[in-house]
C-alpha cells in the first residue's frame, strides 16, 4: 500500500493525476469519432498548428493560450471548409492546412530570440500544472461529454454512412464542423497543460485500441476512457519511481495496452478461424 499511497501525498502529484484523467477522458471520448472517421493525423495536426497563433500572442503580449485557442480554431473552420463539397479527402486538407501553418509558425517563431515561454505552452509539463489548468481541463472534459451526449446518434451515423445521413435529413458539413472545433477545444486545453506529444497520443492509442476489443461505440468509448485512465495513472506512478518522463510514460503505457489489445484481437480472429475451419 505504501507503494501506491507515497506519490500521492505530494501536491504536485495529485494535481498532475487529476489533469492526466481530466485529459484522458476528453482526448479518449472525442478520439473515437476521430478513429471512426479515420482522422488520427488531426489530433497531430491541431497540436502543431496552434504555433503561429502562440508566436502571434506572444510577440503581442497576449494571451497564449487564446492565441492558441484561436489558431486551433481557425485550423479546424480551413479543414472544414476546404472538405465542405467532398472535392478535397479530409487527410489531404488536414495535411494541406497543418503544413502551411506549421511553415507559418515556424517562420514567425524565427523572428523570437527566446523560445522558453513558448515552449511551456507547446511541450507542457503534466508534474507543474497548477489547480486553475485543473479547473479548465475539466470544465474542457465536461463540455466535451455534454456535446457528445446530444449529438452522439448524429456524429456516428454520419461518420459511418454520410450519405444515408444526409438523405434522411441530418447535415454531415455541419456535424464535421462540431468535431472539429470541439477537437480544437480538446486538443488546445491538453497541450497548454501536458504538451502535443501526450495530447495527440491520448487522442488516437486508447480509441484504436479499444476499437480492437469492442464494435459498440458507447463501450468503445467506455474501454477508450479506462484506458487512458489507467495509462495516465500507471505512467504518473512509473515517472515517480523509475525517474523518468511523466509524459513519454503515459504515452507508452497506453502504446503497451494498445499492443495487448491486438494481441488479443489476433487471438480472438485465430480461435474463430479454427472454429469456423472445424
Amino acid at each position: 500500500m505504501t507503494i501506491l499511497i507515497e506519490p500521492l501525498s505530494l501536491g504536485f502529484m495529485q494535481t498532475g493525476l487529476l489533469a492526466a484523467l481530466c485529459v484522458s477522458l476528453a482526448c479518449a471520448s472525442v478520439g473515437i469519432y476521430v478513429v471512426l472517421r479515420r482522422m488520427a493525423f488531426i489530433g497531430d495536426a491541431l497540436a502543431h498548428t496552434i504555433l503561429p497563433g502562440v508566436v502571434i500572442a506572444y510577440l503581442n503580449n497576449w494571451s497564449l493560450l487564446g492565441g492558441a485557442v484561436v489558431a486551433g480554431l481557425a485550423t479546424a473552420l480551413a479543414i472544414g471548409w476546404i472538405t465542405r463539397r467532398d472535392i478535397v479527402r479530409e487527410d489531404t486538407a488536414i495535411g494541406v492546412v497543418f503544413t502551411a501553418l506549421f511553415a507559418l509558425g515556424v517562420l514567425l517563431a524565427s523572428t523570437v530570440r527566446s523560445f522558453r515561454d513558448l515552449s511551456s505552452i507547446l511541450f507542457g509539463n503534466i508534474l507543474g500544472v497548477t489547480s486553475g489548468d485543473v479547473v479548465a481541463l475539466a470544465i474542457v472534459a465536461a463540455l466535451a461529454m455534454t456535446i457528445l451526449v446530444f449529438t452522439h446518434k448524429e456524429l456516428v451515423l454520419t461518420s459511418v454512412d454520410p450519405t444515408y445521413a444526409r438523405v434522411i435529413g441530418l447535415r454531415p458539413d455541419l456535424l464535421r464542423y462540431v468535431l472539429l472545433i470541439l477537437l480544437a477545444f480538446t486538443v488546445v486545453a491538453g497541450v497548454q497543460a501536458v504538451g502535443v506529444l501526450l495530447t495527440s497520443a491520448l487522442l488516437v492509442t486508447p480509441a484504436a485500441a479499444a476499437s480492437l476489443v469492442t464494435n459498440r461505440v458507447p463501450r468503445m468509448m467506455a474501454v477508450a476512457v479506462g484506458i487512458a485512465a489507467t495509462s495516465s495513472i500507471a505512467g504518473l506512478y512509473a515517472s515517480y519511481y523509475l525517474a523518468v518522463s511523466a509524459g513519454a510514460a503515459i504515452v507508452l503505457s497506453a502504446t503497451v495496452l494498445f499492443g495487448l489489445a491486438w494481441m488479443w484481437r489476433a487471438v480472438r480472429s485465430a480461435q474463430a478461424g479454427n472454429t469456423h475451419r472445424a
